[in-house]
């Protein structure tokens, strides 16, 4: 939980040594996780859920159209960041993995009623590897991965300041999802960045996923004013 992680607190940053350990989840696909990655995680967050303009992505459910139940916001340019720690801890993972990152993305969990179901990332489906690289800020919440299709899932758990890279044919074999929670929880901000061989995650932050999606403005309340761009 947040209330053990030390490093939540302090001159937002990288870590100077961070420490990567693999999980294997088959023969194609893998996650790294790297505790504490980002120093004043949780300054960060108050930042960022203050000064962004958050947005409400809007989807299909049967016969109607719903809000999804978490807020977000995207930002194209990889120069263009909403706050130094965010461009500093892009910095470091493509310097890591040796591969350029595309532009970040932010998803706002208001409360433990906020989640996103299973799912894999559209646009790198189809690459045999790939790179989706997840920074948790705030309050722990679960963060399970189950094969494509069903089967049992495991949860990662990551808090405040983890950074999570799924990798090799994650997006393709596998699903992740961040469950409702029944009991009190704080906010949780991820940021995340994605790559694949093929650049299909450019293509799809110029031309596929902002633009397939219906999207409008957070409730008053839920946002406070921000980036002037509609998706970052």
């Amino acid at each position: 939980m947040l209330q053990g992680n030390l490093l939540t607190h302090g001159t937002p940053g990288v870590a100077s040594t961070p420490s990567f350990e693999r999980v294997e989840l088959d023969a194609h696909s893998w996650v790294d996780v790297c505790r504490g990655f980002l120093i004043g995680a949780d300054e960060v967050m108050a930042e960022l859920i203050e000064g962004v303009a958050w947005r409400t992505g809007r989807r299909q459910m049967y016969d109607r159209e719903v809000d999804d139940p978490r807020l977000s916001r995207w930002w194209r340019d990889p120069d263009e960041v909403p706050h130094p720690a965010l461009g500093a801890a892009r910095a470091s993972i493509c310097a890591h993995y040796d591969r350029e990152l595309g532009g970040v993305g932010l998803n706002y969990y208001r409360d433990g009623a906020d989640s996103v179901a299973f799912h894999r990332d559209r646009e790198l489906r189809d690459p045999a590897t790939t790179l989706v690289a997840i920074v948790t800020l705030g309050s722990q919440r679960p963060f399970r991965l189950r094969p494509f299709g069903g089967g049992p899932s495991i949860d990662l758990g990551p808090a405040s300041g983890d950074l999570l890279v799924m990798g090799g044919r994650c997006q393709t074999e596998w699903e992740h999802g961040v469950p409702k929670v029944g009991r009190s929880v704080g906010p949780r901000v991820s940021a995340s960045w994605r790559w694949s061989p093929d650049g299909s995650h450019r293509r799809a932050q110029r031309d596929g996923y902002f633009t397939s999606r219906q999207w409008r403005a957070a409730a008053p309340g839920s946002a406070e004013t921000g980036s002037a761009h509609p998706f970052g």
